[in-house]
């Protein structure tokens, strides 16, 4: 773990150490909260906070950058919305726009990128011609990538809009379907919790299952800091809205097969947002892992991280499976 992403950490956890920093230090920090694209959650979580004029600038470009992003998000949901309307089925907004729509701590600080939702899979057909009557069109063209997503992902190719040049993600579940855990993803839309302008969100539990998924079950932890700190802000809210929360929490986390990965989670945004809960060997694998940037941004461990990226891959797919897929691409170049 770099000094620098834990001093990030550290100022996300106790925004009051802002006075114990140096120049040097805030340098550091405000790199790696843009290259982990935290730099919204700590502009909020400083507020209030005595720091240097310099920094306070450039918070304050963050805090005006972030207001932009969120406004393109809620506009892009809105066209979501339209493009299904009437559809019959229930459109499940995935991520950090389902954050900031169901005004979550979790979304006060969050840029989004593309716009993520999750349909019944049955719906598929239906989704893809009411995009692309909408705008949208697929990003990628190339036939063997086009089967990939479709045959074995767990979702669509993704898909841009060609006037607002925006990407959204259309899921059908939350692991691809190669992946040895089998999520319940019709409960999740079923469950889902639904709202009076048409616009549904996973319940809590399934929130919190979706965030795990994504970080510890099915990718190599990039972006992992931000996802964690994600999942310990929704943690920490529905906790204190519902005392019970971790007994649902626990019964959906097994549902979907998730369990040990919620728990680990749970660990580690403890650890380094919470109570400072002790980790074992394995954890603080993980950990230097998500807190591999050092004070110029730049990722580090490379053997860490490419031992990750294998796990990722074999995660996500059978040994034979894996090889052809790597040897098509390789070959593809």
């Amino acid at each position: 773990m770099t000094r620098a992403s834990s001093l990030l950490a550290g100022l996300l956890r106790a925004p009051g150490q802002a006075v114990h920093l140096s120049v040097k230090d805030w340098t550091e920090v405000i790199t790696i909260a843009r290259a982990e694209q935290l730099v919204g959650s700590l502009a909020i979580r400083l507020a209030g906070q005595k720091v240097p004029e310099a920094v306070r600038r450039r918070l304050n470009d963050a805090r005006t950058a972030l207001a932009h992003a969120q406004t393109q998000a809620r506009w892009e949901v809105e066209m979501a919305r339209r493009t299904f309307h009437g559809a019959g089925y229930p459109v499940v907004l995935l991520k950090g726009c389902a954050y900031i729509i169901a005004g979550l701590e979790a979304g006060d600080g969050r840029f989004v990128g593309d716009l993520d939702i999750l349909l019944p899979r049955r719906q598929l057909d239906d989704a893809e011609k009411r995009l692309l009557a909408a705008g949208w069109e697929w990003v990628k063209a190339d036939a063997y990538d086009d089967h990939y997503y479709r045959q074995w992902m767990h979702e669509l190719p993704p898909l841009i809009h060609r006037a607002r040049d925006r990407m959204i993600d259309v899921h059908h579940t939350i692991l691809p379907l190669t992946h040895r855990l089998e999520p319940d993803a019709e409960a999740m839309v079923r469950d889902c919790v639904r709202r009076d302008d048409g616009i549904a969100h996973l319940n809590p539990a399934d929130m919190i299952c979706h965030a795990v998924a994504h970080l510890l079950a099915d990718g190599d932890l990039a972006g992992g800091l931000r996802n964690l700190w994600d999942i310990h802000q929704l943690l920490r809210e529905f906790r204190h809205e519902d005392p019970d929360f971790d007994k649902e929490l626990l019964s959906r986390a097994a549902r979907h097969g998730l369990t040990a990965y919620v728990l680990q989670a749970d660990r580690l945004a403890a650890h380094l947002f919470g109570d400072d809960r002790p980790l074992g060997w394995r954890d603080r694998w993980f950990l230097r892992c998500i807190l591999s940037r050092d004070g110029w941004g730049k990722k580090t461990y490379p053997i860490t991280r490419f031992a990750f990226y294998l796990r990722a891959h074999i995660l996500r797919m059978p040994p034979l499976m894996l090889v052809r897929h790597l040897f098509i691409k390789w070959r593809k170049g």
